[in-house]
């Protein structure tokens, strides 16, 4: 009897969208670390000035009489960086709609241990704060960086609950919402009406092009471009545009899935290699019939995101040398270390207990409160979120690098807290 294989494109396609999602979230957290290191070794080297001035280098797009330049640091932060929130707004988009935020018993403990992580955080944070000019910066200790987070829980492997993975994968993804919020209200200067409302047209015609059956992505990436623009000028941060643009994108399928089941049940047996051949793509086509363009775009995003820009953004923007302001503990820097270290587990432990208590939810299953605080701790690695938002509040000042530092050290100290918690966690359970 001959063999039937199923093409590699046409079974990855099958795999479970959420564990494809941790494989390439935990991979691409290892290699932002390595990015984040090689920045920060590179800064304070000999060979620091040649990483400032990298970051400094001008670039430019011309088109006629209309060109548009900044320097490298800002194409990554503004432009780059559009992608990541684009992508940040389809894994929102996916999880509010068919995920695990689609439920609301299954969203309810995520989305209070999540507002509980970001409120205690901003506090602390406040309370150091007060009255100071660095108070702009309560919004930085928030955020959680999903993909550090994962790569962090990678280094136990198969030994981590699902559940667990689940249940900190919807806790950042609700993080992120609120993250997006806070940039879009509280850090937008010398807004620009015409402009935001170009940009909001343009974002409300791809939804109703989407809405209308459009498949076309070259469409949706010309009205977003065009709309990532005018925000730019809008001042609003620009990244704002590609969380929204994800919002016009699809979720409908042309096959339904049950439809994919019952063709891939009905396949016979294979007479000879050219028979095999045409069903392979056939089943190539299925899959692509029975995943909606949002699935479609998030899983070629995924790659390039992960293992492209995350990288870059921590190259560009993890570089502190330690001299001169930098090495000053100021009330910045406690506040965004207190906020990440103290705040975040205290934070979503703490209203995810009296929740608990009220009787509004209860732990997911295979879940108990050391492996929910060791989860609580993982949150506090706050990186490329929390470095973002710090370049939102402090950019060009001295109290830049003193909230990196804070950022940098709380994230090392979190997810070495977390992963010793999780450990000592899997021992007792084993």
């Amino acid at each position: 009897m001959q063999e039937t294989r199923i093409h590699p494109s046409g079974y990855q396609a099958l795999l479970s969208p959420f564990q494809s999602f941790v494989h390439k979230e935990s991979i691409g957290g290892i290699i932002l670390i390595a990015a984040a290191i090689l920045a920060f070794l590179w800064a304070n080297s000999k060979w620091a000035s040649a990483y400032f001035a990298l970051l400094d280098i001008p670039f430019a797009l011309r088109w006629g009489s209309w060109s548009l330049e900044k320097p490298l640091l800002l194409w990554v932060n503004d432009g780059l960086m559009a992608i990541f929130f684009l992508m940040v707004g389809l894994e929102i988009k996916r999880e509010l709609i068919v995920g695990e935020l689609s439920s609301p018993r299954e969203a309810a403990l995520p989305m209070i241990a999540a507002v509980g992580g970001m409120v205690v955080p901003a506090a602390i944070y406040a309370a150091w704060n007060w009255g100071e000019e660095g108070i702009r910066g309560w919004g930085i200790p928030m955020a959680t960086d999903i993909a550090f987070a994962l790569g962090v829980l990678s280094l136990l492997g198969s030994r981590v609950p699902l559940s667990v993975k689940v249940f900190l994968t919807a806790l950042a993804i609700v993080d992120d919402l609120g993250a997006i919020l806070v940039i879009a209200l509280f850090y937008t200067e010398q807004l620009s009406w015409a402009s935001l409302i170009y940009s909001l047209i343009l974002l409300a015609l791809a939804y109703g092009y989407g809405r209308l059956g459009g498949r076309k992505m070259a469409v949706f990436g010309v009205l977003g471009i065009i709309a990532w623009y005018f925000m730019l000028k809008s001042g609003v941060h620009a990244t704002i545009a590609g969380v929204l643009l994800a919002f016009a994108i699809p979720l409908q399928r042309t096959l339904n899935p049950q439809e994919l089941k019952d063709w891939i049940l009905s396949i016979s047996e294979p007479a000879g290699f050219e028979e095999t051949e045409v069903q392979i793509e056939e089943l190539e086509e299925k899959v692509k019939q029975a995943a909606s363009q949002l699935h479609s775009l998030e899983h070629q995003l995924e790659p390039w995101v992960a293992y492209g820009i995350m990288p870059l953004f921590a190259l560009f923007n993890a570089g502190v040398a330690l001299q001169g302001e930098s090495m000053q503990i100021s009330a910045v820097t406690v506040g965004v270390f207190g906020g990440l270290l103290i705040g975040k587990p205290l934070g979503i432990v703490g209203l995810s207990w009296l929740a608990e208590k009220l009787g509004w939810v209860s732990l997911p299953a295979g879940v108990n409160w050391r492996m929910l605080t060791a989860v609580g701790f993982l949150a506090g690695i706050g990186f490329t979120m929390s470095l973002f938002v710090a370049s939102l509040a402090f950019g060009g000042t001295g109290m830049l690098d003193q909230s990196k530092i804070g950022v940098l050290s709380a994230s090392v100290i979190a997810a070495i807290a977390g992963l010793i918690l999780l450990k000592m966690s899997l021992s007792r359970r084993g």
